[in-house]
């Protein structure tokens, strides 16, 4: 078997470090590997097709969940966290060193604004990273903004807070051309806190409105991606509160427009898998942003409250794709993690959540299909159901560090992070960030 190397020029921990933590449990490893192989075979399946469909599946990281996050409380620093974007880049090269299937990063603008982006473009790719989708922010005023987003963006009710919306927008598409991005997501906190307070319909034609001058001036091949959110900052209603007004504004600007859905963006209890269903169905998934969540939108790490959901998320993904596969259309959404880490170093979080996506994506890949849909047909709920349950309590960990192997990462990347001591390096390195305000960067 190829073990393959990431192309990338620089490592930014070196590769010993990762080969010596690899050699202690290489002989581990590869028993159960073996073993996992041998239980696969009785259901057939190759061992070798997964790792080869978890070495092409990707997932991107959020700029902003590379820093310390915070609540409307309190934010606590962490030492050797980056201050800047090309350090922020850095920590993401990292996460795709140790874990392999993290090879894009999202940023978000202002946030990430920098004074040359062909420089940022050309380091990122020394590193082997590329970029995701661009973010624009119109939900925070910013040092020097002319107009307040106090009372809406996009779909305010005065002109020209909706045209600075709307240049902003449009300055984001410029920065993503510079950086090879392929799309632009758009999030707004627009809405109201009182009943009154704004006229439903007017707001969402306005917003429309404005978006359309966006959306007039994407390229031919970038997506505008339509992200939808219940609640928050908007207590009372949020101009864009579900899928089905997501779908909605898609549908009326026109083809290159989709939905992204995060996955705590939902009142609780909502079935998202079913979401992600109707919207892969009419073509209009653009995007999925994976997080968890105990209470409301907390950003928490992937799969770390509620596992099973992020597995019939996958398995919904799944089904779109071999659905695709047999009609020959295309299915090819962003995926993202969308994450705030208040207690954790970052990386390790990235680094967990990273593994839980990926578990949960090949669970999904060695569900019997074929036998699940026969239970169905004959109303055979119990063993339609247990076609699930058996491939959602496989351990397919194995799997998953062979993967990592060959694109040579980590074996057990937190450990061969912590090992490597790159945080503390940064910790001596770098310029200390001492803010202690809340908000979630």
């Amino acid at each position: 078997m190829g073990f393959l190397a990431v192309d990338r020029k620089i490592a930014t921990i070196p590769q010993e470090v990762i080969a010596r933590a690899n050699a202690k449990l290489m002989d581990a490893h590869m028993a159960d590997y073996d073993a996992l192989a041998a239980r696969l075979v009785r259901v057939n399946i190759d061992i070798e097709d997964l790792v080869e469909k978890l070495m092409a599946f990707s997932v991107g990281l959020p700029s902003w969940g590379m820093v310390s996050g915070g609540t409307r409380y309190a934010r606590f620093p962490l030492p050797g966290e980056p201050t800047n974007v090309f350090e922020k880049v850095e920590d993401c090269s990292v996460v795709n060193q140790l874990a392999g299937l993290t090879p894009r990063v999202s940023l978000h603008f202002p946030w990430d604004k920098c004074d040359d982006y062909e420089a940022l473009r050309q380091y990122t790719q020394t590193l082997g990273i590329g970029f995701d989708a661009i973010n624009s922010n119109t939900f925070q005023d910013q040092t020097g903004q002319k107009r307040s987003y106090k009372f809406g963006s996009l779909s305010h009710s005065q002109e020209a807070t909706r045209q600075q919306a709307i240049e902003h927008n449009l300055e984001c598409l410029d920065i993503g051309k510079k950086l090879g991005s392929k799309a632009l997501t758009v999030w707004i906190g627009d809405g109201s806190n009182f009943p009154g307070q704004v006229e439903f319909t007017d707001t969402l034609e306005r917003y429309l409105e404005s978006l359309r001058t966006v959306y007039g001036q994407l390229p031919d091949d970038w997506r505008l991606l339509i992200e939808h959110k219940m609640y928050e900052p908007a207590f009372y209603s949020t101009v864009i509160q579900d899928w089905g007004t997501s779908i909605l504004c898609a549908q009326a600007l026109g083809d290159k427009a989709q939905c992204l859905v995060d996955l705590g963006h939902h009142a609780p209890n909502v079935n998202i898998e079913m979401i992600v269903a109707r919207l892969s169905q009419f073509g209009k998934l653009g995007g999925f942003h994976f997080n968890d969540s105990k209470y409301g939108d907390d950003d928490l790490d992937s799969g770390s409250i509620n596992p099973f959901q992020l597995f019939l998320v996958f398995n919904e993904l799944v089904s779109a794709e071999k659905r695709a596969e047999r009609t020959g259309t295309r299915f090819t959404p962003s995926y993202m993690m969308d994450q705030t880490h208040n207690v954790t170093d970052p990386i390790e979080s990235l680094l967990n959540s990273a593994r839980a996506i990926a578990g949960a994506y090949v669970k999904a890949l060695i569900v019997d299909r074929d036998a699940m849909r026969a239970y169905q047909e004959d109303n055979d709920v119990i063993m339609a159901h247990n076609s699930l349950r058996l491939a959602f309590e496989s351990d397919v960990r194995a799997a998953l560090a062979m993967a990592r192997v060959r694109m040579g990462g980590a074996i057990d990347p937190i450990a061969a992070y912590r090992e490597s001591g790159y945080r503390a390096h940064k910790a001596e390195t770098r310029k200390a960030r001492t803010e202690l305000a809340g908000g979630i960067v």
